[in-house]
């Protein structure tokens, strides 16, 4: 017999409290382990339209309901008595007659939401059918129940996202897309011997299970990060053979990691003698992937011994102490800092200021690896609007040159020079230490670590791959790939459909950013025509007189997030720096919840709310956020525009920190609060104009 388990029970776990999830686990794996065992009460669903839902008792108020019959066993939801009947009442297991791929269909004559459809009288105006051009045919091929057929041939653009939640994932996700960019997505052609289980749609809302120790991993694990199967878009790209380097592209919540990591598979998978470098800008989402590449894996485990996983910095360390054999000793930024301030003394040099030269020499000078006057008077400033000439060049580089000295007189180097270091020396070597490279966040990248990349992966045609978001670059400055032997035109494809953040967050957060955002080799990535396929509520904007209301309305906010089902840790609560984290940690102790505070150095694992600076939120994912001390002058931070070496630096920066929020606040999954003290951010002015003319 098949053992699975749909989506909508981890769902529905993951709406309850922790005592109540440990103990449906529990029942669960006793499920898996003997089905017929006589302590698990079996009760039919009698008012239920499909006679094989049953009903299993957990505890006093606890059910899971479970779909039975001679050759499958459906773990389908878990809820409080009264919740879990009525989810199965309004409910059927069925094989779509055109697809092929089974689906949990709601039964269309007991869903109230959605009033049955009743023609418009003549005189009054009628709203346009935005699926009035398929034909059924159509709306069969994509999954639609011919049940809800009517429905959904007439929609409207306001009565479309009470409807989209009724409807089996698949069809969502097709009447979305068409609705938005005005295609049908193409189902798919399947064998006729295909079960419908194994339905490359139903794939993707079931799982099998052969043993308890695998179902006992994925019980602890969100339903999206089981990352086992993959949308058609999806798909496309990590099959796709590629002549040259590729990039996926797509805005926050498309799935850019999830193909990243079924590409770094697939590699092991096809090629015995692979070896995979799978890369990320920080060791926390280093180590996040790792674990998710260990789960894709979990059935083929010998393949990971041909896999590593480390952040940028983390596979530079490595190479290099492999090189030199010792830790690179890093100069941090207050050194860096007194070596210019002292060079520009000594040489007495008056023509720019110290944050000048700091800027030079974080964005050019180290940036970029210069050694010499030469290179310096030919490198392209890209971004910086102090048109340097030779002769200014010149009269500069010796103080460059004299901090050069200096940090290497002191026995230490920097970041930039560890990466160039690498790439040096692997570039000169025909033995490379990995066959492919696989990065994620790529939209970080320095040039250094571009170079380094190239450098230790393979020169085979297919051997270098990107994933990320130009919208979501805060790290660092853009440049040129192109010059650097990584030309990605013509293998650059964009996701459209988010899976992590809400249509109504999505529709309004979208806005932060322009529809269409290009690289510094004139790369196009469209924003439009993204869909989400999960909804939720609207936004929130508050701002306060004062601390004491903004810290009150915040603490309201956890404690309501948590009445409703929301366990502590999948709450998550950023500000613009450090210094204003002390309002969010008050916020937290005065809704009586513990504070973990995030890390760059750690993932820990208890429970208790998370608070961290926006920079920290990159990668991470949350059921709530709360994006607080929005205020003028924090954000943008007054203080990061003010060291700006010139307009041009000073209107990067002020898109950077716009890129910061929308990173912070699309870490929302289901809620988003935004709250300020007045005077607040300019950036609440852009959405709450969203929120209005949504």
């Amino acid at each position: 017999m098949k053992f699975l388990i749909a989506n909508t029970f981890s769902q529905s776990l993951g709406k309850l409290q922790a005592q109540e999830q440990k103990a449906a686990k529990v029942t669960a794996l006793d499920l898996q382990m003997d089905p017929s065992a006589p302590g698990l009460q079996f009760h039919r669903i009698s008012n239920s339209k499909d006679a094989n839902f049953w009903s299993i008792r957990v505890s006093r108020d606890l059910r899971i309901i479970v779909h039975k019959t001679a050759n499958s066993f459906l773990i389908c939801f878990v809820g409080h008595h009264d919740d879990a009947y009525a989810w199965a009442e309004r409910r059927r297991v069925d094989t779509h007659p055109r697809t092929g791929a089974a689906q949990i269909v709601e039964v269309r004559e007991r869903v109230e939401e959605i009033p049955v459809y009743v023609e418009v009288p003549a005189e009054a105006p009628p709203e346009p059918k935005i699926f009035a051009s398929l034909a059924e045919d159509d709306l069969l091929g994509v999954g639609v129940p011919e049940e809800w057929l009517n429905d959904v041939q007439n929609a409207t653009e306001n009565s479309f996202f009470d409807l989209h939640d009724h409807l089996p994932g698949e069809a969502s996700e097709a009447l979305l897309n068409f609705a938005t960019g005005g295609k049908l997505s193409i189902g798919f052609l399947v064998a006729s011997d295909t079960t419908p289980f194994e339905h490359p749609d139903a794939m993707r809302r079931f799982r099998a299970f052969d043993n308890v120790d695998e179902l006992k991993t994925a019980l602890d694990l969100p339903w999206e990060q089981w990352i086992v199967f993959l949308h058609p878009s999806q798909r496309a790209v990590v099959e796709r053979v590629f002549n040259g380097p590729a990039r996926v592209t797509g805005s926050a919540g498309t799935g850019k990691t999830i193909v990243a990591l079924h590409r770094a598979a697939r590699h092991l998978r096809e090629d015995a003698n692979a070896r995979v470098l799978l890369t990320s800008f920080s060791s926390p989402l280093a180590n996040s992937i790792k674990g998710k590449l260990a789960l894709l894996l979990s059935e083929e485990q010998h393949l990971l011994d041909r896999a590593t996983v480390l952040s940028f910095k983390g596979i530079a360390k490595e190479l290099f102490m492999l090189i030199n054999g010792h830790e690179p000793r890093i100069a941090n930024d207050s050194q860096v800092s007194d070596v210019i301030s002292a060079a520009k003394s000594k040489l007495d040099y008056q023509d720019n200021s110290l944050n000048f030269l700091l800027s030079e020499w974080r964005n050019v000078v180290d940036a970029w690896q210069i050694s010499d006057l030469e290179s310096y008077s030919s490198v392209q400033r890209i971004g910086r609007r102090n048109r340097l000439g030779n002769q200014q060049r010149a009269r500069l580089w010796p103080v460059f040159e004299q901090a050069k000295r200096s940090i290497s007189n002191m026995g230490r180097t920097t970041w930039d020079e560890v990466f160039q270091s690498v790439a040096d020396y692997y570039f000169s070597k025909p033995e490379k230490p990995f066959s492919h490279v696989v990065v994620d966040e790529s939209q970080d990248l320095s040039v250094t670590q571009l170079r380094m990349l190239s450098a230790i992966s393979a020169d085979s045609a297919n051997c270098l791959f990107f994933a990320g978001d130009i919208g979501q670059r805060i790290f660092q400055e853009p440049f040129s790939w192109k010059s650097h032997g990584i030309d990605i035109r013509g293998r650059s494809s964009t996701l459209k459909v988010n899976y992590r953040t809400s249509h109504q967050i999505r529709m309004v957060i979208d806005k932060l950013l322009p529809e269409t955002l290009r690289d510094a080799d004139g790369n196009e990535d469209s924003r439009q025509g993204v869909v989400s396929v999960i909804n939720g509520t609207k936004p929130i904007l508050q701002d306060f007189p004062n601390q004491q209301s903004e810290n009150t309305a915040v603490s309201e906010w956890i404690s309501k997030q948590i009445s409703q089902g929301v366990e502590p840790h999948e709450i998550g609560i950023f500000t613009r720096e450090t210094d204003q984290l002390i309002r969010a940690r008050r916020a937290v102790q005065q809704a009586n919840q513990s504070v973990c505070e995030l890390s760059e150095r750690q993932e820990r694992a208890e429970a208790a709310v998370r608070i961290g600076t926006m920079h920290l939120a990159k990668g991470l994912e949350f059921r709530s956020v709360c994006v607080m001390a929005c205020d003028e002058g924090i954000l943008p931070l007054e203080n990061r525009l003010d060291i700006s070496g010139d307009e041009d630096e000073l209107e990067l920066h002020f898109e950077t920190e716009r890129h910061l929020f929308y990173v912070a606040c699309t870490r929302a999954r289901d809620d988003l609060l935004v709250t300020s003290v007045r005077p607040r951010s300019e950036f609440i002015d852009d959405l709450e104009q969203s929120l209005v003319s949504e």
